[in-house]
């Protein structure tokens, strides 16, 4: 790679730490390239990207960042899994990681905020954003359905007694 890639690179991934929620970092040593494949197909199915890049220059790009508390988990064959989502990127590398024990998760940032393994962990069980979305539609809808069966029910109730005064009348 020469020295006018290496720039465009650290400024491309300057550029994506500067705009994520959060970003995951893993060692992969020892994972298959089909192992990779699956992993890429998943993060970009749930919206985020993997990356695999030299230390050095991510931790040049890392240079004025809020994801900057990353740099002393670059050590070693390491991959960086990013999303604008904050949970997407974490949900899939940790659903990963306990599939296929090769990818040790290291840490991660969301934000200023540094996360340990356990953080990533803790963030990946929360609910993602479209999961957020759906319950608070579903909440919203829900009361405007009670309503309507509040005020419908009256009128039911009263169909019910006239049916039933109507049926007992042709009995006698």
């Amino acid at each position: 790679m020469d020295r006018t890639a290496k720039a465009d690179l650290v400024s491309t991934l300057n550029g994506v730490f500067a705009n994520t929620a959060v970003v995951v970092v893993a060692h992969y040593k020892g994972l298959t390239v089909a192992d990779m494949q699956k992993l890429r197909s998943q993060m970009k199915q749930a919206g985020a990207t993997v990356k695999v890049t030299k230390n050095r220059l991510a931790n040049i790009a890392l240079d004025g960042t809020d994801v900057a508390s990353i740099k002393p988990l670059l050590k070693g064959p390491t991959l960086l899994a990013y999303s604008s989502d904050p949970v997407a990127a974490a949900k899939v590398a940790v659903d990963f990681a306990k599939a296929n024990e090769k990818l040790v998760i290291l840490g991660g940032a969301m934000g200023t905020t540094a996360l340990n393994p356990d953080g990533v962990k803790a963030l990946a069980q929360l609910p993602s954003l479209d999961e957020l979305r759906a319950k608070i539609v579903g909440l919203i809808q829900a009361p405007a359905t009670k309503i309507a069966q509040v005020v419908n029910a009256p009128a039911a109730k009263l169909a019910r007694v006239f049916g039933a005064y109507a049926t007992k009348d042709e009995a006698a």
